[in-house]
């Protein structure tokens, strides 16, 4: 199931409408949302989230394009990886 699942990091100086923003972009993407994860650290904003792009009809990069175009605009840092990468690259085996 992880080739079907990404994770969203989302980061910057906290605002109105952050989640708002990045949710709505998922949903024009058809990306299911899995897991959301938020914190503010002294004004800095975190998001953490878990998708499902397994019923989008667009490609992971056309995703990942999509919501780092987003950050720009917005002002924010998103990175956008495949969760079977992730994990890989925070398993040390």
């Amino acid at each position: 199931m992880s080739d079907k699942q990404i994770i969203v990091t989302v980061s910057g100086v906290d605002k109105v409408g952050i989640v708002a923003g990045v949710t709505t972009e998922l949903a024009r993407f058809e990306v299911n949302i899995e897991d959301i994860k938020q914190t503010l650290m002294q004004g800095h904003f975190v998001m953490f989230l878990l998708g499902n792009i397994e019923k989008s009809k667009f490609s992971f990069a056309e995703i990942k394009e999509g919501l780092t175009k987003l950050g720009e605009k917005m002002g924010m840092e998103i990175w956008v990886q495949r969760k079977e990468i992730f994990d890989s690259m925070h398993n040390i085996a």
